[in-house]
């Protein structure tokens, strides 16, 4: 996942790399060829996109770092973690809930991604099997039990790819952005 998330972002500044070294130079170059600058807009636009192109890339390299020193961090082996597939009971209406933790850029509410950021991930983070969670939302409190796990290294091993994996949908309640449960 992270290896993932890494080649991703590597892709994005490659992009912008090339915009910033060679296509934004052009466009700088052809808006001074058509004279006054001080009413060029072509010009000021092309410096604009290149002070943005420029910011992005800062952010782009910060993040990818931050993925490398996660990366270099070990996943919980027993604990809800980044990657982790976790099936909790929600206490109150006996419903369960599948669902995928994940990093923020990889988030796919279809697919059943809470975010390790997102309230519901931080209530599950470093808990275990049978534990319960109480979440606390603007609306309401939740209460949850954990009721399996599988973790980024028990779906490595089980040959399930780089610990993505597609929820079950068995038995589960879908839970809808409208909701506001997430």
């Amino acid at each position: 996942m992270i290896r993932e998330m890494q080649e991703k972002l590597s892709r994005e500044i490659d992009q912008l790399s090339h915009e910033l070294n060679i296509l934004l130079p052009q466009a700088i170059a052809q808006a001074v060829e058509l004279g006054d600058l001080r009413e060029n807009s072509e010009y000021k636009s092309a410096l604009e996109r290149q002070q943005f192109v420029q910011a992005r890339l800062g952010q782009l390299h910060q993040r990818l770092n931050q993925l490398g020193q996660l990366a270099n961090t070990e996943a919980p082996t027993d604990k809800v973690g980044l990657g982790s597939r976790v099936t909790v009971l929600d206490l109150e209406t006996n419903d369960t809930d599948t669902y995928v933790v994940v990093l923020a850029e990889m988030m796919d509410i279809d697919a059943d991604h809470i975010s390790l950021a997102s309230p519901l991930g931080r209530a599950l983070g470093g808990r275990k099997v049978g534990e319960e969670v109480s979440l606390r939302l603007p609306t309401a409190t939740r209460s949850l039990r954990i009721l399996d796990l599988v973790t980024v290294h028990q779906s490595e091993a089980a040959g399930e790819g780089n610990g993505e994996t597609k929820p079950s949908t068995k038995g589960k309640r879908k839970v809808g952005k409208a909701n506001g449960k997430r």
